[in-house]
């Protein structure tokens, strides 16, 4: 499995890289725009994958990344490079050649990327998460709504759980719609993320981007957006964006969050929420 720790799109092999020649080494030459010589190259049969190359002599080459909405998304200052956008969209690659003589900047070039990498996505979890690029939106199941683990559960298999149903156990938690979210891959990793009030019908949304660590199991939520949630449990716990995933298939999502102590004062634990892909007409 890959180990997939991003906020954003994945920039491959990209990174901002010291320059090794030092400005004094440079001809003290002024360039013209209609001079600069590069390519940006879309590799045959998987046009995720950019090919970025510099053959303007005597120059430092300084590449920089922005999605449709203008969002920074890498850097380098090398003479050939790659990277991955691994999202279906248009992008914008702009290419700067520095001398003695001062900067000349290239009209940017449009890159144009017709879906999502399959390759990169192959992991079965990310489309029973998130359904690709038509989304999937996920809400609190209240026959199995809430229950508790251990703070290794599940990587240690003898670690302890509860996950009471709901009809014998109707304390844990009011039976209301307490809302939805939804994850989708299109253009990013989108999420949002809809909160009914603990003592209302009042409902807030709030969307922003997430990260999914397939090997750690772990959705980390970013810009503001925390995971849905029941109940009055909302204090219990100090961190609301770095999620446990307890499980996950096509029908069934469990979510845990650390819980700092327990409500007598006590010990730590993972409060753990139950979800189902939402049915039609429970979608607003």
């Amino acid at each position: 499995m890959k180990n997939i720790k991003i906020a954003i799109l994945a920039i491959l092999a990209v990174g901002f890289h010291s320059c090794q020649t030092d400005d004094e080494d440079l001809p003290e030459v002024q360039l013209k725009a209609s001079e600069l010589n590069f390519a940006v190259m879309q590799e045959p049969g998987s046009d995720n994958q950019i090919i970025l190359q510099n053959h303007t002599a005597d120059v430092i080459p300084y590449w920089h990344f922005e999605d449709s909405e203008g969002n920074d998304l890498g850097h380098s200052n090398q003479d050939t490079t790659s990277m991955t956008f691994p999202f279906a969209g248009n992008y914008s690659v702009y290419y700067t050649a520095y001398t003695r003589g001062g900067a000349v900047e290239a009209e940017p070039v449009q890159v144009s990327v017709s879906k999502n990498d399959e390759e990169y996505f192959s992991e079965e979890e990310w489309n029973m998460l998130t359904n690709g690029v038509e989304g999937k939106t996920w809400v609190l199941d209240m026959a199995n709504p809430v229950g508790w683990a251990g703070v290794d559960y599940p990587e240690a298999g003898d670690n302890w759980t509860w996950f009471p149903d709901y009809a014998g156990n109707e304390w844990v938690m009011a039976n209301k719609n307490w809302g939805q979210m939804t994850f989708n891959l299109d253009g990013g990793y989108n999420v949002s993320v809809t909160q009914t009030a603990l003592n209302s019908s009042e409902e807030t949304t709030e969307t922003g981007s997430f990260s999914y660590n397939v090997e750690d199991h772990n959705i980390t939520f970013n810009g503001g957006v925390e995971p849905l949630y029941g109940g009055d449990y909302y204090g219990d716990v100090s961190n609301w964006t770095s999620v446990n995933v307890i499980e996950l298939s096509e029908n069934s999502l469990r979510l845990g969050v650390l819980r700092d102590q327990d409500r007598d004062g006590e010990g730590l634990a993972q409060i753990v929420f139950h979800y189902r892909p939402a049915e039609e007409g429970e979608v607003e």
